[in-house]
C-alpha cells in the first residue's frame, strides 16, 4: 500500500500538476537566516521586507504545522495575446490563485479536500503563500533557484508555486533534471532596465518594475526609475525572457480561460478609458493587487507607457487625461504634457 506522501503525489499528478514534493517543516528554519542575509545585503529592501515576516515564522503562526506540500503548475502552456506581449507580465496574465474559472484553480481546491480526507490538517495562502514557496520548492528537490531569484523545473520559470502546511510528519523530496546556471552568464541582470537586479541573487524589490506598477509606485511622477520602464505597464518578464534556460519553454498552444474577451480591454488605449464599473466588475478580480478603488494606477501606468513608447496618436489621449476625475492621472498626464512639450 502506498504511504500517505505517495498518495498524496499521485494525486497531485493526476490533477495534472507538474511537480510535488514534500518536507519537514524545520526545513524552512534556515529560509529565515537567507530572508535576513537579504536584507542586509539590500538594506533599502528592509520596509518590503517586513511586511513578509510572516513567511518566515510558519511554526510560531501554524504550531502544528510539521511538514510542507509544494507543488508546481506549468502555464507556459497558454497563448500569450500579441495585444498584450511585453505589456501584462505573463504570470499575471495566466493567474489562477483566485480565479475559479480555470482547471489549476478547480485542481487546488480539490488537492485540499483530497488531503482532508486523509485526516490531515492542512493550511495555505493561494494568493501569498503560506511559506517562502520557492525555498520550499528547492528543499523539495521540485526545481532550483536561478540568479534572477525565479524557481526553475524542466518547465523553465513559467510555474505557479502552491503550498500547504500540515499536521503530520512526511518527506518525499522529487527529483529534477534542471541544470545550473551557465558560470560566465549574466543575462538577467543585464536586462533588469532598474537595476533592481543588482547581481545575480540579490535584488531591490521596491525598485522592480513589478512593484512600481502594481501595488508600488504610488507618485510616477517623482520616480526617475519610470523612464525604464518600456513597455511594461503591469509587471515585468524582463529576466525572465532573457534566460537562456527558458528558451524554447513557452508552448503556447492553449487559451487561458476568458483571456481572449478581455484581451482588448486590456490595450493601453483602452484602459485609459476605461470606465470604474468594468474595472470593478471584469478587471480588479482578475489582478487583485490592485484594489477596486485603483483603477487610476493601471491609468497613470498606461500614461507612463505611452510617454516611453510616444506615438503621435498618443498626443490627443494624454492631453484629455489631464481632465480626468482623478488627480494622480491628471498630474502624470500634465507631467508627460510638460515633459514632452505637447500642449
Amino acid at each position: 500500500m502506498d504511504t500517505i506522501e505517495k498518495m498524496i503525489q499521485k494525486k497531485a499528478y493526476e490533477l495534472g500538476y507538474e511537480k510535488c514534493g514534500i518536507i519537514s517543516i524545520d526545513l524552512m528554519d534556515e529560509y529565515a537566516e537567507k530572508f535576513n542575509e537579504r536584507i542586509e545585503k539590500v538594506p533599502k529592501s528592509k520596509m518590503f521586507y517586513q511586511s513578509q515576516q510572516r513567511l518566515i515564522k510558519p511554526k510560531e503562526i501554524y504550531p502544528w504545522a510539521k511538514s510542507v506540500v509544494v507543488l508546481t503548475a506549468a502555464y507556459g502552456k497558454y497563448k500569450v495575446p500579441k495585444e498584450l506581449e511585453g505589456i501584462i507580465a505573463k504570470s499575471y496574465l495566466f493567474d489562477v490563485r483566485v480565479d475559479k474559472n480555470t482547471k489549476e484553480y478547480q485542481n487546488n481546491r480539490e488537492l485540499e479536500k483530497y488531503m482532508q480526507t486523509l485526516g490531515l490538517k492542512v493550511e495555505t495562502n493561494q494568493k501569498f503563500g503560506v511559506v517562502g514557496m520557492r525555498w520550499a520548492a528547492m528543499k523539495a528537490g521540485v526545481g532550483i533557484i536561478r540568479r534572477n531569484n525565479f524557481l526553475y523545473t524542466e518547465a523553465g520559470s513559467w510555474v505557479h508555486l502552491e503550498a500547504w502546511v500540515t499536521d503530520r510528519e512526511m518527506e518525499l523530496k522529487e527529483t529534477n533534471n534542471v541544470p545550473q546556471c551557465p558560470k560566465s552568464c549574466n543575462r538577467c541582470v543585464s536586462a533588469c532596465p532598474t537595476k533592481s537586479l543588482s547581481a545575480p541573487y540579490t535584488m531591490s524589490p521596491t525598485e522592480c518594475i513589478s512593484f512600481l506598477t502594481s501595488f508600488g509606485g504610488r507618485d510616477l511622477t517623482k520616480e526617475p526609475l519610470s523612464k525604464t520602464f518600456g513597455k511594461c505597464v503591469y509587471g515585468c518578464d524582463l529576466c525572465q525572457d532573457a534566460c537562456p534556460m527558458n528558451k524554447g519553454k513557452w508552448k503556447g498552444e492553449e487559451e487561458f480561460p476568458g483571456l481572449k474577451e478581455l484581451t482588448e480591454s486590456l490595450t493601453p488605449e483602452n484602459i485609459l478609458n476605461m470606465k470604474e464599473d468594468f474595472y470593478r466588475r471584469k478587471v480588479q478580480p482578475k489582478f487583485f493587487y490592485l484594489s477596486e478603488e485603483e483603477l487610476w494606477k493601471w491609468k497613470v501606468d498606461v500614461l507612463c507607457y505611452m510617454r516611453n513608447n510616444y506615438k503621435e496618436n498618443y498626443k490627443e489621449l494624454i492631453i484629455n487625461a489631464c481632465n480626468n476625475e482623478n488627480i494622480k492621472v491628471q498630474d502624470m498626464a500634465h507631467f508627460i504634457c510638460e515633459e514632452l512639450c505637447l500642449c
